[in-house]
């Protein structure tokens, strides 16, 4: 069921958990763009998401068919003076991180264009899956004289390479989906018919039964925290995290599981 995540009186990001998936609607038409209120209810979206011990796979889509997100809005920021912008900038870098920090898979749903802000949103996401042929994608924020604020350097150029990221930025290109999957911007393509369907059958595979979904969670962590520190320290967290998953339910069902010759059937704890 959908609810409403924050003061506003209008639902900027509708909600709702179905087996085991949190899905996260950014619906703000006709182009998905965010303002402080949408970034906000997003921001209590992720928190809610993560303290659910039924969640175990956090999706994000676009309303619609057209957009995933186009990015921050213009005309609110048109109207604004520097120290909103400032704390509007700094606000959603937070909310990002913790998105990006939590220790849950999360999905990003690109089903219509997603550009500039919506990009960064996508790159903050763990895998990010287009609809084919449904749009463009890319960072164009030279065009408005400004730089991608919202994490866009530093996501973008961590997943493609600082030389292709940078080429790519100064000149504000747009592209394909496919062009996208070719420079491992984005993991899948599917196809439009089926796409919503392919998309939550890919989700499921990591809630249980079928996977530890603690296991992924700290797997996530330990690439995520683990590639931005020494080698020595993220092989530290490497252990205190793998000492936490012998601790659980799952891992015993698993490792009984392979001397048994059996599937496993993970409950998630």
């Amino acid at each position: 069921m959908a609810s409403t995540l924050a003061m506003d009186t209008k639902e900027l990001v509708k909600y709702r958990v179905e087996g085991g998936i949190a899905i996260f609607e950014l619906d703000d038409p006709p182009a998905n763009t965010y303002s402080y209120e949408m970034m906000q209810q997003f921001d209590a979206a992720i928190l809610k998401a993560r303290m659910d011990e039924s969640v175990h796979v956090l999706l994000i889509r676009g309303a619609g068919d057209k957009f995933f997100c186009a990015g921050a809005s213009i005309s609110m920021l048109t109207k604004a003076d520097p120290a909103f912008k400032y704390y509007f900038c700094l606000h959603a870098n937070e909310t990002l991180c913790r998105l990006e920090q939590t220790p849950k898979l999360v999905i990003a749903a690109l089903n219509g264009h997603t550009v500039g802000g919506g990009l960064e949103v996508a790159l903050a996401c763990d895998i990010r899956i287009a609809r084919k042929e449904g749009g463009k994608t890319g960072l164009p924020e030279v065009n408005l004289g400004v730089l991608p604020g919202t994490g866009g350097t530093q996501r973008f150029s961590r997943i493609v390479g600082s030389a292709k990221a940078l080429e790519l930025i100064v000149r504000g290109q747009i592209f394909s989906f496919e062009e996208a999957l070719g420079m491992g911007l984005i993991h899948y393509i599917y196809e439009r018919e089926t796409y919503w369907q392919d998309v939550m059958a890919y989700a499921k595979q990591f809630c249980p039964p079928n996977k530890a979904a603690g296991a992924v969670g700290r797997i996530k962590r330990a690439v995520v925290t683990g590639s931005e520190i020494a080698f020595s320290e993220a092989l530290g967290i490497e252990r205190e995290l793998q000492q936490l998953l012998f601790t659980s339910e799952d891992a015993k069902e698993g490792l009984a599981a392979y001397v048994e010759k059996r599937a496993p059937h993970f409950k998630g704890k």
